[in-house]
């Protein structure tokens, strides 16, 4: 499948990927600023923002997807960034095709196995009927009623795109919210990275828990974890300048 992707900044290759119901717009503010030292790789994965829509969606072929962009850019060993969904994406990538990669960063996911998550969103969404409303404050209104978060909403309030009709989602949504069990599971005892690794924590989330913390050292024996203050889940959003600071300490590292 052929990604489609954005370019800022010069240097060594900094891939970044953005979680479910997520797109690489999403890290454009954070992308400018890894630019003074990088050259950043902002990645729509398959079902979101303007990629390709597909059946299939397991970590088996967003994997396979981030080998095949890799191949394709002729990239050298790049670094990866992943938020959640993206986080695992890296970290199975990470496990799998070791010589294909740097360094890679997690940002508020464990590489453990959860249990379905956001249900009450997807329900929310899958009731509207976008194709039927006017505007995007119409589109909010009806949300609200389900989403509490004025800023969880503006976030998949981003998903929305005009046609002649109205709107429509840019993501998948059927096949999301039809297959979101395949993002639930963990990595198989055994799975191993070695090479230098960053784990990053919001302090008011509940994905990374001190408890993770050996499994995370099993998998990458390497892994540093930060834990980035008043931040919940949607760290870049919430502390951009804390985030932006620990991957570039990070990334600098000799």
């Amino acid at each position: 499948m052929n990604l489609f992707y954005r370019t800022v900044g010069e240097g060594p290759p900094l891939i970044i990927l953005h979680g479910l119901f997520g797109s690489a717009d999403n890290w454009r503010p954070l992308a400018t600023r890894f630019a003074k030292f990088r050259k950043v790789y902002l990645v729509d994965q398959r079902n979101h923002g303007m990629s390709p829509h597909d059946n299939e969606f397991t970590y088996d072929a967003m994997v396979n997807d981030l080998l095949l962009f890799i191949k394709q850019h002729d990239l050298i060993k790049p670094d990866i960034l992943g938020h959640s969904m993206g986080g695992k994406v890296a970290m199975y990538f990470a496990v799998k095709y070791p010589d294909q990669v740097n360094k890679i960063i997690v940002v508020d996911i464990a590489p453990k196995a959860y249990p379905v998550r956001h249900d009450e969103i997807l329900d929310g969404l899958k009731t509207l009927r976008v194709e039927d409303i006017l505007t995007r404050q119409e589109i909010d209104d009806v949300l609200a009623e389900i989403i509490e978060s004025p800023r969880l909403r503006r976030f998949l309030l981003k998903n929305l795109k005009r046609n002649k009709y109205g709107f429509e989602w840019k993501m998948n949504l059927d096949v999301i919210y039809n297959k979101i069990a395949n993002l639930s599971i963990g990595l198989n005892k055994g799975d191993g990275f070695s090479h230098d690794t960053l784990f990053i924590r919001g302090s008011d989330s509940d994905y990374i828990l001190d408890s993770d913390i050996k499994s995370i050292s099993s998998h990458f024996p390497k892994a540093e974890l930060v834990t980035i203050e008043n931040a919940s889940h949607w760290v870049h959003v919430e502390e951009p300048d804390a985030l932006c600071l620990s991957v570039k300490e990070f990334l600098l590292k000799k």
